[in-house]
């Protein structure tokens, strides 16, 4: 009888897809290794939802593999091929300039998951760029990818952040850093349009099948199935736009290549969190002309699927003209698609019951309070929830909005009393969070990492983010919002 090997099971247990069916789809290519890496974070309940050994990741094993210094057995490192319409023009070849896709791997729940490394070293894609990653920015993704995670918003996560050793040059040296990101998969809507601007309908087809039988696999024997994945893409677009908005989170880089098949929130670099409601609140500096704003959002989501329909329209129909006037339709459709995912968030914000019927009533009924929260420049996040704490029967939580002798909103709360179910309460408490990931308290914990390699703030910031419906006085700091005059003056960077 032979002996058995020693050996450990392999980290991760890789099928990868994406390499082995769409080979041409972008370029084979090793990451850099980093010179003096050291864990900046480490996502172990992701870990342990992807089925992998927290503990060997967190050694010197894990720091190997995440640091780039050891490809690990299984893994085909690749970097893909993308276009993309960046704030509406067109850019023709963008692909993964400074990421890889390590490979892919199955949960404990079945799905199919992306590792793919950020911030690895220049890639064929890297036209003038370095490739790498500041740790800020890293950090950035990680806790924002935890806060949209906690709150159910579908997203990519990151796994871990690696400090390189290395110092990357942006407006100054700041330490570099390497991510490693889990997603459902890192199908773009620009994937589409590289390989239709590029190599034409083929190439889609191909590509198309392939995301079909990822995202969609109800669709691989119908014959209008590329009709079926344009509406399978809208529907779950509609839904992630509808719950950016109840939260009030802003993208802030809407392009194109940032809009996942998949329905995952992608690339969290110029994002925020609005506070005092305004629709046309912009945070992002290099957004001059506000087309990704709070308020834009459902529009530029239209146009982006647009362009996503554009790339099928040889798929959908051989008439070009039937083609079109399909792919049309289905656009068109889209606004009344969001519109009714956010009817959605806002009942369940507002204890209203899901009645078509009232439909009407309850839209002016919503549309009025957020009119209320813009002309009194109120808190979003936190005058929902003081409106489950009212519904709870806190008799002073409306007044913490609302001075007492406001008669606007007096009348608006017996219009709200008239029309909430009290059976739902508990479905507010689920949709009405009170920590957000305060942007004041996100710039805080990056400065003391990048500054002082200090991460405690980053690991207490997430930990209280990963409960946000459940109120802890202990945790109060982080539910306040930023003075106003910071909010004013703030902004945020793509962090390439």
């Amino acid at each position: 009888m032979l002996p058995r090997s020693s050996s450990p099971a392999p980290l991760f247990a890789f099928d990868n897809t994406y390499v082995r069916d769409l080979p041409d789809y972008g370029a084979r290519w090793q990451p850099e290794a980093a010179s003096k890496p050291r864990f900046a974070a480490l996502n172990r309940s992701l870990a342990h939802a992807l089925g992998l050994d927290e503990e060997r990741l967190a050694g010197d094993e894990g720091l190997a593999v995440f640091s780039g210094q050891v490809v690990p057995p299984g893994a085909e490192p690749f970097a893909q091929a993308y276009a993309g319409h960046q704030f509406g023009g067109f850019s023709p070849r963008l692909g993964d300039g400074r990421a890889v896709l390590l490979g892919e791997v199955i949960d404990r729940a079945g799905q199919r998951r992306d590792l793919a490394f950020k911030g690895s070293g220049r890639t064929p894609f890297s036209r003038n760029g370095d490739g790498k990653c500041a740790l800020g920015p890293a950090l950035r993704e990680y806790i924002i990818g935890e806060a949209m995670h906690a709150l159910g918003i579908p997203t990519t996560r990151v796994l871990a952040v690696v400090a390189t050793g290395d110092m990357v040059r942006r407006e100054r040296a700041l330490p570099g850093a390497v991510l490693t990101r889990v997603a459902a998969s890192h199908l773009r809507v620009g994937t589409f349009e590289f390989f239709a601007a590029h190599r034409g309908p083929d190439w889609v087809k191909k590509l198309a099948d392939y995301a079909i039988a990822r995202h969609d696999p109800a669709l691989i024997d119908q014959d209008d199935r590329y009709a079926g994945l344009l509406d399978a893409v809208c529907r779950r677009q509609a839904e992630l736009v509808a719950r950016w908005l109840g939260v009030g989170f802003i993208h802030g880089v809407m392009n194109t290549d940032n809009m996942t098949l998949s329905g995952e929130t992608i690339d969290y670099g110029p994002c925020a969190f609005m506070e005092a409601y305004d629709p046309a609140t912009v945070f992002s500096s290099i957004d001059t002309h506000g087309r990704y704003a709070y308020g834009n959002q459902a529009d530029i989501a239209q146009w982006n699927l647009a362009r996503f329909a554009e790339t099928l329209l040889p798929l959908i129909d051989p008439d070009q003209k039937q083609a079109v006037e399909r792919a049309t339709a289905r656009i068109v459709a889209f606004p009344a698609e969001l519109d009714a995912a956010w009817l959605r968030v806002m009942r369940q914000k507002l204890g209203l019951p899901e009645n078509t019927a009232s439909a009407t009533v309850d839209r002016r009924l919503i549309d009025d309070f957020l009119d209320l929260l813009h002309r009194h420049q109120c808190d979003l996040t936190l005058a929902f929830h003081a409106l489950t704490e009212t519904a709870a029967g806190n008799p002073h939580a409306f007044s913490r909005v609302f001075a007492a002798n406001d008669a606007e909103a007096a009348a608006w709360r017996t219009a709200w009393e008239g029309q909430r179910d009290p059976a739902l309460l508990d479905a507010m408490r689920r949709a009405n969070p009170w920590l957000i990931a305060r942007n004041h308290q996100v710039e805080a914990a990056l400065e003391a990492a990048t500054e002082r390699f200090d991460l405690a703030p980053t690991e207490r910031l997430v930990a209280a983010l990963r409960a946000p419906f459940t109120l802890d006085p202990a945790l109060a700091r982080y539910a306040e919002p930023a003075p106003a005059e910071v909010t004013a003056a703030y902004r945020t960077f793509c962090g390439t």
